[in-house]
């Protein structure tokens, strides 16, 4: 409940422009309420579409994903949003049996004690996305040196295909993967009614583009 993550510390320039930031991870924390419907419906569609209906497991998700375990193919997603939580502010990441059964019961918890809203939250602030950016503010800016509400449904569909692994879709070392998994992000946003099917074909007819930052808007002072 007393979520308190480490953020960016900056000094600025008297005119304005960066001179140096610190940080343990780059994050830069937002509000719930300043975060745009768009990015989260586009987490809410990658990672977990019911996350406003389950109790903080998906007993659906965790029977397919132990079909596809049981049948040999490749380890399906069941894991929550609120399980994910979990994993990563009160546990370690092992891939076992035990490890899962505390997510359960924690995730269980966490529902009775803090809203949707609140794990939402916790949950855009707190997740590491690539490139040294942890959260979806500083991630905005590390690959589109943008502000969350200035991003673009193609942009957003990007930044909610990285949670599970981010290297994997690495915008340029790893393009053409990017790409497939930010178009299978546009696709659920599609299925689920949260942007039309015209919508998703124009996005996902826009190349995958990463903006580094305006160096003109920093400074270098190094004494």
């Amino acid at each position: 409940k007393e979520y308190k993550p480490p953020i960016i510390t900056r000094i600025y320039a008297g005119d304005g422009r960066l001179m140096a930031e610190f940080a343990q991870e780059r994050r830069v924390f937002v509000p719930i309420e300043e975060i745009p419907d768009l990015v989260k419906h586009a987490f809410i569609a990658a990672e977990d579409k019911n996350f406003y209906q389950h109790q903080g497991f998906d007993p659906w998700a965790i029977f397919r994903a132990a079909l596809y375990n049981l049948q040999g193919k490749s380890l399906s997603g069941a894991s929550t949003i609120t399980q994910q939580v979990a994993k990563n502010l009160l546990l370690t990441k092992d891939r076992t049996y035990k490890r899962k059964i505390r997510e359960l019961i924690l995730s269980y918890r966490m529902e009775q004690a803090m809203s949707k809203n609140r794990l939402l939250e916790i949950y855009l602030n707190e997740i590491f996305l690539g490139a040294r950016a942890y959260g979806v503010a500083a991630a905005a800016q590390q690959y589109f040196n943008k502000a969350l509400n200035e991003l673009s449904i193609s942009e957003v569909a990007y930044l909610a295909a990285l949670p599970k692994a981010p290297n994997n879709y690495h915008p340029v070392r790893q393009h053409d993967r990017a790409v497939a998994r930010r178009n299978w992000v546009i696709e659920r946003m599609r299925d689920d009614g949260y942007i039309t099917a015209s919508q998703a074909e124009l996005a996902k007819a826009v190349p995958l583009q990463t903006v580094p930052r305006d160096e003109t808007r920093s400074i270098s002072a190094p004494y």
